[in-house]
């Protein structure tokens, strides 16, 4: 099958019985597709009869990112840290209780169902559970015709010949149209869900933990899937997950989020080398490392103290100060805002990691710091020092050097008048007068009209 047979396209099916309209193709890649700024979704706590609100649970918590066509944005983190909550707020799943989420730069936010609908086209999410996700009363010829009698689409050549069609691109049988999903195996019925999503050709798929409930072997199936889509029809994808190795194999960007909130986010390989943020040091301190030879990778792992505080009364200033090694009085008193240290990776630490730190007049741990880093390897913690002390070092230098560059630019300007009195002095010494005299009040006349008289 040639590519051109492979790519989905689906012609939109208009008002009039002859008229008919295609989708708008996706965005040029680099431009921003999906923007959220402010994100929150708080999940109210109601008791009593008269169902009185007494609480919140602070799911999402104010984030703030951008996805630009054509990459994939991987979300890490824990379980509960609010990384499913927030693919459901961007397509909209979730009504959020405040930010704002932009796709090509429409305000999405507060749209109804009827000016989500038109939109429900370019916005897909593929859920965590194949098992749950889809209907077993239903056969998958009718779970992923279904988006286009929802929009009312009718595709070239009929709904069969196109879920027919869905189904070769993602690998299964066409001729099992007619079969029901409890016939088929987790990683099969996860390929129908991409069916379902790619049917009306979205810019934009939010894939929820696509390969956590599957196999190793079917991961990396999917994912390879997943992969080979993206080149042939031009997808942006945020992936949500918890395994770092199927992070890094799939995603451009990485996020990692903790407690609500988005705590890191870099290029890939930036991430991967050198993490900033204590949390993403710890996280990455837990892949495991298939390899003999490294016989301290054990004791190179990072232990957190205690378990995530309650996202129902989240701590105050820094979410982590209450696991983190290197918490001081500003982490417990300050929330941290995620800033841009290095190009291309931005961290919310007031001490981060690998870099220099960004408060180095508060230098007391606190007690709850000092109990964590009884957990933290000394060969870590005295790798961090060192790393924290190289970099300011290094800013330092850099520093010194930019204002060595400045001096030596603007000296010129600043040394004109001696170099053109020098001149002068030179014509004075051949017209035979004294150098200290033509150096003084006497030299701008020297090289004025006297001179040529002098000459001449």
């Amino acid at each position: 099958m040639s590519d051109d047979e492979k790519a989905v396209k689906i012609p939109a099916q208009a008002e009039g019985p002859t008229q008919g309209a295609t989708l708008t193709k996706d965005p040029a890649p680099g431009e921003v597709l999906l923007k959220v700024t402010g994100l929150q979704k708080h999940f109210p706590i109601k008791k009593g009869l008269l169902q009185r609100q007494v609480g919140a649970v602070h799911a999402v918590d104010g984030i703030d990112f951008e996805v630009r066509s054509g990459e994939t944005l991987g979300v890490v983190g824990e379980s509960g840290c609010g990384k499913s909550t927030m693919g459901r707020l961007i397509t909209r799943l979730l009504e959020p209780t405040a930010g704002k989420v932009e796709f090509q730069g429409k305000d999405i936010t507060h749209l109804g169902v009827g000016g989500m609908r038109p939109l429900r086209r370019d916005v897909q999410m593929i859920f965590q559970d194949p098992y749950s996700s889809l209907n077993p009363r239903h056969t998958i010829g009718t779970i992923v015709g279904a988006p286009f009698k929802l929009q009312g689409v009718e595709p070239e050549g009929g709904i069969k010949k196109e879920v027919q069609r869905l189904l070769s691109v993602v690998g299964l049988n066409p001729e099992h149209y007619n079969r029901y999903p409890h016939e088929f195996s987790g990683g099969q019925r996860q390929r129908i869900g991409i069916a379902r999503a790619l049917a009306l050709n979205p810019k934009l798929v939010v894939a929820d933990e696509p390969v956590s409930a599957l196999d190793v072997s079917i991961q990396a199936q999917v994912v390879n899937l997943l992969d080979d889509l993206q080149q042939e029809l031009g997808l942006t994808y945020v992936i949500i997950a918890h395994d770092l190795s199927v992070v890094r194999h799939v995603s451009d960007r990485i996020a990692v989020m903790y407690l609500g909130k988005i705590v890191e986010l870099a290029d890939r390989d930036l991430l991967y080398k050198s993490p900033m943020h204590p949390y993403t040091k710890a996280l990455m301190s837990a892949v495991p490392i298939p390899d003999p030879r490294r016989k301290n990778a054990k004791s190179e792992r990072i232990l957190l103290k205690g378990d995530v505080p309650s996202p129902i009364s989240p701590p105050s200033g820094c979410r982590f100060h209450t696991r983190c090694w290197k918490a001081t009085q500003v982490c417990k008193t300050t929330e941290p805002v995620l800033v841009e240290l290095r190009t291309g990776q931005q961290v919310a630490c007031h001490h981060p990691e690998n870099f220099e730190d960004q408060a180095p007049q508060d230098t007391v741990l606190l007690t709850v710091a000092k109990e964590a880093a009884e957990l933290v390897a000394d060969e870590v913690l005295a790798e961090s020092a060192e790393t924290s002390a190289a970099v300011a070092a290094e800013v330092a230098a850099e520093a010194a050097a930019e204002a060595v560059v400045t001096a030596e630019t603007a000296e010129p300007v600043v040394t004109a008048e001696p170099i053109e009195t020098a001149e002068a002095t030179g014509d004075a010494e051949t017209a035979g007068e004294a150098a200290p005299d033509a150096s003084g009040d006497d030299a701008p006349d020297a090289s004025g009209d006297d001179a040529p008289a002098k000459e001449k």
